[in-house]
Protein backbone atom coordinates (compact mmCIF):
# COMPACT_ATOMS: atom_id res chain seq x y z
CA UNK A 1 0.00 0.00 0.00
CA UNK A 2 1.54 3.15 -1.07
CA UNK A 3 2.15 5.65 1.71
CA UNK A 4 0.75 9.02 0.46
CA UNK A 5 1.60 12.60 1.55
CA UNK A 6 -1.98 13.01 3.62
CA UNK A 7 -1.07 9.73 4.94
CA UNK A 8 2.28 10.61 6.34
CA UNK A 9 1.23 13.51 7.87
CA UNK A 10 -1.62 11.94 9.31
CA UNK A 11 0.87 9.21 10.52
CA UNK A 12 2.89 12.32 12.43
CA UNK A 13 -0.21 13.10 13.88
CA UNK A 14 -0.69 10.01 15.69
CA UNK A 15 2.46 10.75 17.49
CA UNK A 16 0.92 13.54 19.34
CA UNK A 17 -2.22 11.53 19.98
CA UNK A 18 -0.26 8.35 21.57
CA UNK A 19 2.77 10.69 23.78
CA UNK A 20 -0.02 13.39 25.05
CA UNK A 21 -1.39 10.87 28.44
CA UNK A 22 2.40 11.70 29.38
CA UNK A 23 1.41 15.46 29.93
CA UNK A 24 -1.80 15.21 30.65
CA UNK A 25 -2.20 12.04 32.63
CA UNK A 26 0.76 11.83 34.30
CA UNK A 27 2.62 15.04 34.60
CA UNK A 28 -0.92 16.92 35.35
CA UNK A 29 -3.58 15.76 36.15
CA UNK A 30 -3.53 11.94 37.54
CA UNK A 31 0.33 10.80 38.70
CA UNK A 32 1.18 14.28 40.22
CA UNK A 33 -1.62 14.58 42.49
CA UNK A 34 -1.62 11.01 43.10
CA UNK A 35 2.54 11.33 43.97
CA UNK A 36 1.26 14.77 46.18
CA UNK A 37 -0.96 13.72 48.05
CA UNK A 38 1.33 10.20 48.91
CA UNK A 39 3.87 12.16 49.53
CA UNK A 40 2.28 14.86 51.54
CA UNK A 41 0.86 11.97 54.20
CA UNK A 42 4.58 10.26 53.94
CA UNK A 43 5.90 13.77 55.18
CA UNK A 44 3.26 13.87 57.71
CA UNK A 45 3.61 10.97 59.10
CA UNK A 46 7.21 11.88 59.53
CA UNK A 47 6.23 14.60 61.68
CA UNK A 48 5.63 17.31 59.28
CA UNK A 49 2.76 19.67 59.81
CA UNK A 50 0.31 19.54 56.78
CA UNK A 51 1.83 22.85 54.80
CA UNK A 52 4.93 21.89 55.29
CA UNK A 53 4.13 18.44 53.99
CA UNK A 54 2.83 20.21 50.83
CA UNK A 55 5.71 22.02 50.35
CA UNK A 56 8.10 19.40 51.01
CA UNK A 57 6.14 17.15 48.17
CA UNK A 58 5.77 19.32 45.82
CA UNK A 59 9.70 20.16 46.52
CA UNK A 60 10.48 16.26 46.04
CA UNK A 61 8.61 16.24 42.64
CA UNK A 62 10.62 19.47 41.32
CA UNK A 63 13.85 17.65 42.65
CA UNK A 64 12.85 14.61 40.33
CA UNK A 65 12.12 17.04 37.49
CA UNK A 66 15.32 19.11 37.76
CA UNK A 67 17.18 15.73 37.61
CA UNK A 68 15.51 14.76 34.52
CA UNK A 69 16.12 17.91 32.97
CA UNK A 70 19.74 17.81 33.67
CA UNK A 71 19.74 14.52 31.92
CA UNK A 72 17.77 15.97 29.28
CA UNK A 73 20.36 19.10 28.94
CA UNK A 74 23.11 17.19 28.94
CA UNK A 75 22.06 14.15 26.12
CA UNK A 76 19.65 16.56 23.69
CA UNK A 77 23.11 18.05 22.23
CA UNK A 78 24.79 15.01 21.71
CA UNK A 79 21.77 13.39 20.07
CA UNK A 80 20.99 15.61 17.65
CA UNK A 81 24.01 15.79 16.80
CA UNK A 82 24.28 12.12 16.02
CA UNK A 83 20.94 12.39 14.34
CA UNK A 84 22.13 14.95 11.87
CA UNK A 85 25.22 13.07 11.40
CA UNK A 86 23.39 9.85 10.29
CA UNK A 87 20.21 10.99 9.11
CA UNK A 88 18.52 8.40 11.10
CA UNK A 89 15.99 9.47 13.38
CA UNK A 90 13.09 6.23 13.47
CA UNK A 91 15.50 4.01 15.40
CA UNK A 92 16.15 6.99 17.85
CA UNK A 93 11.96 6.91 18.21
CA UNK A 94 12.31 3.33 18.88
CA UNK A 95 14.62 3.53 21.42
CA UNK A 96 13.00 6.34 23.68
CA UNK A 97 9.52 4.65 23.13
CA UNK A 98 10.88 1.89 24.90
CA UNK A 99 11.70 4.14 27.51
CA UNK A 100 8.23 6.31 27.63
CA UNK A 101 6.58 2.36 28.11
CA UNK A 102 8.79 1.06 30.88
CA UNK A 103 9.31 4.24 32.85
CA UNK A 104 5.36 4.93 32.89
CA UNK A 105 4.18 1.18 33.37
CA UNK A 106 6.19 1.18 36.63
CA UNK A 107 4.39 3.61 38.67
CA UNK A 108 2.02 1.21 39.30
CA UNK A 109 4.41 -0.05 41.77
CA UNK A 110 3.75 3.61 44.15
CA UNK A 111 1.78 2.49 46.45
CA UNK A 112 -0.43 4.85 48.88
CA UNK A 113 1.50 3.42 52.35
CA UNK A 114 4.94 2.55 52.76
CA UNK A 115 5.57 4.69 49.41
CA UNK A 116 8.93 4.40 46.96
CA UNK A 117 8.98 8.09 46.42
CA UNK A 118 12.95 7.73 44.94
CA UNK A 119 11.98 4.52 42.94
CA UNK A 120 8.50 6.98 41.49
CA UNK A 121 10.61 9.83 40.89
CA UNK A 122 13.10 7.50 38.90
CA UNK A 123 10.70 6.08 36.94
CA UNK A 124 8.82 9.07 36.16
CA UNK A 125 12.11 10.64 34.93
CA UNK A 126 12.88 7.67 32.49
CA UNK A 127 9.26 8.18 31.22
CA UNK A 128 9.70 11.62 30.67
CA UNK A 129 13.35 11.84 29.10
CA UNK A 130 11.68 8.91 26.43
CA UNK A 131 8.69 11.36 25.71
CA UNK A 132 10.61 14.28 25.26
CA UNK A 133 13.50 12.48 23.00
CA UNK A 134 10.84 11.07 20.70
CA UNK A 135 9.17 14.40 20.42
CA UNK A 136 12.95 15.89 19.54
CA UNK A 137 13.00 13.41 16.25
CA UNK A 138 9.50 13.58 15.01
CA UNK A 139 9.69 17.25 15.50
CA UNK A 140 12.52 17.17 13.20
CA UNK A 141 10.36 15.45 10.77
CA UNK A 142 7.85 18.89 10.35
CA UNK A 143 9.77 20.63 7.50
CA UNK A 144 9.23 18.09 4.86
CA UNK A 145 5.59 17.35 5.51
CA UNK A 146 4.44 19.83 3.27
CA UNK A 147 5.12 23.56 2.00
CA UNK A 148 6.20 26.43 4.14
CA UNK A 149 2.90 28.26 4.28
CA UNK A 150 1.02 24.66 5.34
CA UNK A 151 3.47 24.13 8.52
CA UNK A 152 1.64 26.37 10.44
CA UNK A 153 -1.55 24.17 9.95
CA UNK A 154 0.04 21.40 9.54
CA UNK A 155 1.66 22.06 13.25
CA UNK A 156 -1.62 22.94 14.86
CA UNK A 157 -3.52 20.63 14.19
CA UNK A 158 -1.05 17.58 15.00
CA UNK A 159 -1.57 19.40 18.72
CA UNK A 160 -5.32 19.81 17.79
CA UNK A 161 -5.45 16.12 17.42
CA UNK A 162 -3.44 15.40 20.48
CA UNK A 163 -5.29 17.00 22.98
CA UNK A 164 -8.29 15.53 21.53
CA UNK A 165 -6.65 12.02 22.39
CA UNK A 166 -5.53 13.45 26.12
CA UNK A 167 -9.13 14.64 26.65
CA UNK A 168 -10.45 11.09 25.53
CA UNK A 169 -7.52 9.07 27.63
CA UNK A 170 -8.30 11.12 30.54
CA UNK A 171 -12.47 11.15 30.37
CA UNK A 172 -11.55 7.25 30.11
CA UNK A 173 -9.20 7.53 33.56
CA UNK A 174 -11.57 8.91 35.15
CA UNK A 175 -15.10 6.90 34.43
CA UNK A 176 -13.34 3.80 34.82
CA UNK A 177 -10.98 3.81 36.91
CA UNK A 178 -9.50 7.02 39.04
CA UNK A 179 -11.19 6.67 42.77
CA UNK A 180 -13.15 9.93 43.86
CA UNK A 181 -12.19 11.47 46.94
CA UNK A 182 -12.42 9.03 49.27
CA UNK A 183 -15.29 7.05 48.18
CA UNK A 184 -13.58 4.38 46.29
CA UNK A 185 -15.56 5.02 43.42
CA UNK A 186 -15.27 6.65 39.85
CA UNK A 187 -16.38 9.80 38.96
CA UNK A 188 -19.92 8.00 37.75
CA UNK A 189 -19.87 5.64 40.75
CA UNK A 190 -18.46 2.81 39.30
CA UNK A 191 -15.87 0.67 40.68
CA UNK A 192 -12.33 0.89 39.73
CA UNK A 193 -11.49 -1.26 36.95
CA UNK A 194 -15.37 -2.44 36.86
CA UNK A 195 -14.31 -3.66 40.13
CA UNK A 196 -10.81 -5.59 38.98
CA UNK A 197 -8.67 -3.19 41.10
CA UNK A 198 -8.98 -2.57 44.73
CA UNK A 199 -9.47 0.95 46.05
CA UNK A 200 -8.10 1.00 49.21
CA UNK A 201 -5.15 0.54 47.61
CA UNK A 202 -5.34 3.01 44.98
CA UNK A 203 -5.17 0.85 42.51
CA UNK A 204 -7.60 2.76 39.72
CA UNK A 205 -5.52 5.79 40.51
CA UNK A 206 -2.12 3.64 39.86
CA UNK A 207 -3.06 2.45 37.29
CA UNK A 208 -2.70 5.71 34.89
CA UNK A 209 1.11 3.82 34.55
CA UNK A 210 0.09 0.82 32.94
CA UNK A 211 -2.95 2.43 30.98
CA UNK A 212 -0.61 5.25 29.55
CA UNK A 213 2.29 2.55 28.60
CA UNK A 214 -0.59 0.80 26.45
CA UNK A 215 -2.28 3.90 24.89
CA UNK A 216 1.31 4.52 23.62
CA UNK A 217 1.61 1.30 22.02
CA UNK A 218 -1.44 1.01 20.89
CA UNK A 219 -1.34 4.50 18.71
CA UNK A 220 2.25 4.51 17.90
CA UNK A 221 1.04 1.95 15.06
CA UNK A 222 -0.06 4.68 12.05
CA UNK A 223 3.23 6.63 13.05
CA UNK A 224 5.48 3.52 12.45
CA UNK A 225 3.50 2.66 9.59
CA UNK A 226 3.02 5.35 8.14
CA UNK A 227 5.94 7.73 8.32
CA UNK A 228 9.08 7.36 7.08
CA UNK A 229 12.56 9.46 6.77
CA UNK A 230 13.10 11.56 3.83
CA UNK A 231 16.13 9.66 1.95
CA UNK A 232 19.72 10.16 3.40
CA UNK A 233 22.96 9.76 2.13
CA UNK A 234 24.99 6.32 3.04
CA UNK A 235 28.27 8.37 3.66
CA UNK A 236 26.71 9.38 7.14
CA UNK A 237 28.98 11.49 9.66
CA UNK A 238 30.82 10.37 12.69
CA UNK A 239 29.96 11.42 16.14
CA UNK A 240 33.24 13.44 15.98
CA UNK A 241 32.16 14.91 12.74
CA UNK A 242 29.11 15.90 14.37
CA UNK A 243 30.00 17.22 17.20
CA UNK A 244 32.26 18.80 15.74
CA UNK A 245 29.68 20.23 12.98
CA UNK A 246 27.11 21.50 16.06
CA UNK A 247 30.14 23.25 17.53
CA UNK A 248 30.63 25.25 14.43
CA UNK A 249 27.33 26.38 14.52
CA UNK A 250 26.86 27.28 17.81
CA UNK A 251 29.90 29.56 17.37
CA UNK A 252 27.96 31.50 14.54
CA UNK A 253 24.29 31.55 15.97
CA UNK A 254 25.12 35.64 17.27
CA UNK A 255 25.85 36.34 13.96
CA UNK A 256 22.08 34.91 13.10
CA UNK A 257 20.14 37.57 15.25
CA UNK A 258 17.04 36.45 14.70
CA UNK A 259 17.54 32.63 15.16
CA UNK A 260 20.03 33.44 18.31
CA UNK A 261 17.00 35.71 20.10
CA UNK A 262 14.07 32.85 18.98
CA UNK A 263 16.14 30.19 20.78
CA UNK A 264 16.82 31.90 24.02
CA UNK A 265 13.33 33.61 24.36
CA UNK A 266 11.91 29.97 23.56
CA UNK A 267 14.48 28.37 26.48
CA UNK A 268 12.73 30.60 29.07
CA UNK A 269 9.10 30.31 28.18
CA UNK A 270 9.02 27.01 27.16
CA UNK A 271 11.04 26.11 30.57
CA UNK A 272 8.27 28.29 31.99
CA UNK A 273 5.30 26.65 30.38
CA UNK A 274 6.60 23.13 31.02
CA UNK A 275 6.50 23.94 35.10
CA UNK A 276 3.25 25.34 35.31
CA UNK A 277 1.90 22.50 33.21
CA UNK A 278 4.16 20.22 35.87
CA UNK A 279 2.90 22.02 39.02
CA UNK A 280 -0.77 22.86 38.32
CA UNK A 281 -1.88 19.75 39.88
CA UNK A 282 0.27 19.90 42.64
CA UNK A 283 -0.57 23.05 43.14
CA UNK A 284 -4.82 22.21 43.08
CA UNK A 285 -4.39 19.49 45.65
CA UNK A 286 -1.94 21.34 48.28
CA UNK A 287 -3.19 24.99 47.92
CA UNK A 288 -6.82 24.04 47.08
CA UNK A 289 -7.42 20.72 48.16
CA UNK A 290 -8.83 19.23 44.81
CA UNK A 291 -9.09 15.24 44.54
CA UNK A 292 -7.61 13.53 41.68
CA UNK A 293 -10.45 13.55 40.09
CA UNK A 294 -11.46 17.05 40.24
CA UNK A 295 -7.71 17.91 39.20
CA UNK A 296 -8.69 15.91 36.44
CA UNK A 297 -11.92 17.34 35.46
CA UNK A 298 -9.77 20.56 35.36
CA UNK A 299 -7.52 18.57 33.19
CA UNK A 300 -10.27 17.97 30.54
CA UNK A 301 -11.40 21.83 30.32
CA UNK A 302 -7.83 22.96 29.89
CA UNK A 303 -7.55 20.03 27.29
CA UNK A 304 -10.88 20.85 25.26
CA UNK A 305 -9.60 24.67 25.57
CA UNK A 306 -6.25 23.06 23.95
CA UNK A 307 -7.65 21.36 21.58
CA UNK A 308 -10.39 24.40 20.13
CA UNK A 309 -7.21 26.87 20.87
CA UNK A 310 -3.98 25.15 18.51
CA UNK A 311 -7.00 24.22 15.68
CA UNK A 312 -7.39 27.96 15.22
CA UNK A 313 -4.25 29.39 16.14
CA UNK A 314 -2.94 27.25 13.72
CA UNK A 315 -4.72 28.70 10.70
CA UNK A 316 -3.74 32.35 11.81
CA UNK A 317 -0.25 30.88 12.03
CA UNK A 318 -0.76 30.10 8.64
CA UNK A 319 -2.08 33.17 7.32
CA UNK A 320 -0.21 36.01 9.94
CA UNK A 321 3.15 33.95 11.17
CA UNK A 322 4.16 32.29 14.23
CA UNK A 323 4.84 35.10 16.41
CA UNK A 324 1.83 37.19 16.88
CA UNK A 325 0.33 33.75 18.37
CA UNK A 326 3.25 33.21 20.49
CA UNK A 327 3.41 36.96 21.65
CA UNK A 328 -0.03 36.46 22.49
CA UNK A 329 -0.14 32.74 24.21
CA UNK A 330 2.89 34.54 26.40
CA UNK A 331 0.56 37.15 27.70
CA UNK A 332 -2.29 35.09 28.74
CA UNK A 333 0.00 32.84 30.40
CA UNK A 334 1.53 35.74 32.63
CA UNK A 335 -1.54 36.85 33.85
CA UNK A 336 -2.35 33.66 35.11
CA UNK A 337 0.40 33.01 36.87
CA UNK A 338 -0.25 36.30 38.59
CA UNK A 339 -3.75 34.80 39.57
CA UNK A 340 -2.10 31.80 40.86
CA UNK A 341 0.72 33.57 42.80
CA UNK A 342 -2.42 35.88 44.53
CA UNK A 343 -5.32 33.24 45.27
CA UNK A 344 -5.44 31.32 48.04
CA UNK A 345 -8.36 29.32 49.53
CA UNK A 346 -9.92 32.33 51.32
CA UNK A 347 -8.53 35.13 49.00
CA UNK A 348 -7.63 36.53 46.11
CA UNK A 349 -4.64 39.91 46.08
CA UNK A 350 -5.55 40.04 49.79
CA UNK A 351 -9.57 40.53 48.69
CA UNK A 352 -11.47 37.53 51.08
CA UNK A 353 -13.58 35.03 49.93
CA UNK A 354 -16.96 34.32 51.90
CA UNK A 355 -16.56 31.02 54.02
CA UNK A 356 -17.17 28.06 51.90
CA UNK A 357 -16.99 30.31 48.20
CA UNK A 358 -16.40 28.01 45.40
CA UNK A 359 -15.24 30.88 43.58
CA UNK A 360 -11.93 30.12 44.10
CA UNK A 361 -12.65 26.49 42.10
CA UNK A 362 -14.28 28.33 39.62
CA UNK A 363 -11.58 30.91 39.28
CA UNK A 364 -8.87 28.10 39.23
CA UNK A 365 -10.74 26.18 36.28
CA UNK A 366 -10.78 29.31 34.11
CA UNK A 367 -7.05 29.53 34.59
CA UNK A 368 -7.35 25.75 33.57
CA UNK A 369 -9.00 26.56 30.40
CA UNK A 370 -6.36 29.54 29.31
CA UNK A 371 -3.58 27.22 30.30
CA UNK A 372 -4.59 24.49 27.88
CA UNK A 373 -5.56 27.54 25.20
CA UNK A 374 -2.43 29.12 25.90
CA UNK A 375 0.09 26.85 26.59
CA UNK A 376 -1.32 24.50 23.29
CA UNK A 377 -0.52 27.22 21.06
CA UNK A 378 2.63 28.73 21.92
CA UNK A 379 3.93 24.99 21.44
CA UNK A 380 2.54 24.75 18.33
CA UNK A 381 3.54 27.76 16.39
CA UNK A 382 6.80 27.66 18.49
CA UNK A 383 7.58 24.27 16.38
CA UNK A 384 6.30 26.71 12.94
CA UNK A 385 9.14 29.13 13.72
CA UNK A 386 11.32 26.76 14.81
CA UNK A 387 10.41 25.19 10.72
CA UNK A 388 10.78 28.47 9.30
CA UNK A 389 14.60 29.51 11.06
CA UNK A 390 15.37 25.72 9.47
CA UNK A 391 17.32 25.19 6.01
CA UNK A 392 14.93 22.58 3.97
CA UNK A 393 18.85 20.59 4.02
CA UNK A 394 19.86 21.07 7.83
CA UNK A 395 15.79 20.72 9.36
CA UNK A 396 17.67 17.93 11.58
CA UNK A 397 20.21 19.97 12.69
CA UNK A 398 18.28 22.79 13.78
CA UNK A 399 15.87 20.94 15.38
CA UNK A 400 18.66 19.32 17.58
CA UNK A 401 19.43 23.00 18.38
CA UNK A 402 15.99 23.68 18.93
CA UNK A 403 15.84 20.45 21.81
CA UNK A 404 19.03 22.15 22.74
CA UNK A 405 17.47 25.02 23.80
CA UNK A 406 14.87 23.89 25.30
CA UNK A 407 16.36 21.24 27.59
CA UNK A 408 19.60 22.75 28.25
CA UNK A 409 17.93 24.99 30.91
CA UNK A 410 14.77 22.76 31.56
CA UNK A 411 16.01 22.26 34.81
CA UNK A 412 15.99 25.83 35.53
CA UNK A 413 12.29 26.23 36.40
CA UNK A 414 11.68 23.25 38.22
CA UNK A 415 14.28 24.00 40.67
CA UNK A 416 13.80 27.74 41.18
CA UNK A 417 9.99 26.35 42.17
CA UNK A 418 11.50 24.19 44.45
CA UNK A 419 14.22 27.10 46.14
CA UNK A 420 11.12 29.68 46.22
CA UNK A 421 8.95 26.79 47.76
CA UNK A 422 11.13 26.11 50.77
CA UNK A 423 12.47 29.73 51.30
CA UNK A 424 8.66 31.05 51.28
CA UNK A 425 7.44 27.66 52.90
CA UNK A 426 4.34 28.37 50.48
CA UNK A 427 2.93 26.87 47.39
CA UNK A 428 1.50 29.43 46.34
CA UNK A 429 4.91 32.08 46.31
CA UNK A 430 6.77 29.22 44.47
CA UNK A 431 4.89 29.64 41.13
CA UNK A 432 6.13 33.50 41.39
CA UNK A 433 9.40 32.51 39.28
CA UNK A 434 7.46 31.43 36.09
CA UNK A 435 6.56 35.05 35.66
CA UNK A 436 10.03 36.72 35.54
CA UNK A 437 10.98 33.17 33.37
CA UNK A 438 7.69 33.88 30.58
CA UNK A 439 8.70 38.07 30.90
CA UNK A 440 12.58 37.17 29.69
CA UNK A 441 11.28 35.14 27.13
CA UNK A 442 8.63 37.76 25.76
CA UNK A 443 11.48 40.52 25.88
CA UNK A 444 14.03 38.78 23.94
CA UNK A 445 10.99 37.99 21.12
CA UNK A 446 11.71 41.57 20.20
CA UNK A 447 14.32 40.51 17.90
CA UNK A 448 13.02 37.96 16.06
CA UNK A 449 11.72 37.95 12.82
CA UNK A 450 7.69 37.26 12.05
CA UNK A 451 8.57 34.76 9.87
CA UNK A 452 11.50 33.70 10.87
CA UNK A 453 14.70 33.38 8.18
CA UNK A 454 12.35 32.96 5.82
CA UNK A 455 12.37 36.58 4.79
CA UNK A 456 15.83 36.97 5.03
Amino acid sequence: MAITARRRIWGWFFFDWASQPYNTLMLTFIFGPYFAEVAKAHFIGQGLSAEAAGAAAQSYWGAGQTVSGVAIAVLAPILGAIADGSGRRMAWIWFFSACYVLGSWGLWYLLPEAPDLFMAMALFGLGLIGMEFATIFTNALLPGLGHPDELGRISGSGFAFGYLGGIIALATMLVLFAEQGGSGRTLIGLAPGLGVLDPAMREGTRAVGPFTAIWYIVFMVPFFLWVREPGRSTSGRGLAESLAGLGRLLTTLPRRQSLFAYLMSSMFYRDALNALYGFGGVYASGVLGWSVTKIGIFGIVGAISAALATWIAGRIDSARGPKPVIVGSILVLIAVCCVIVGMSREAIFGMPFAEGSALPDRIFYVCGALIGAAGGTIQSSSRTLMAFHAAPDRATEAFGLYALSGKATAFIAPAVITAATVVSGSQRIGIAPLIALFLLGLALLIWVKPWGERQA
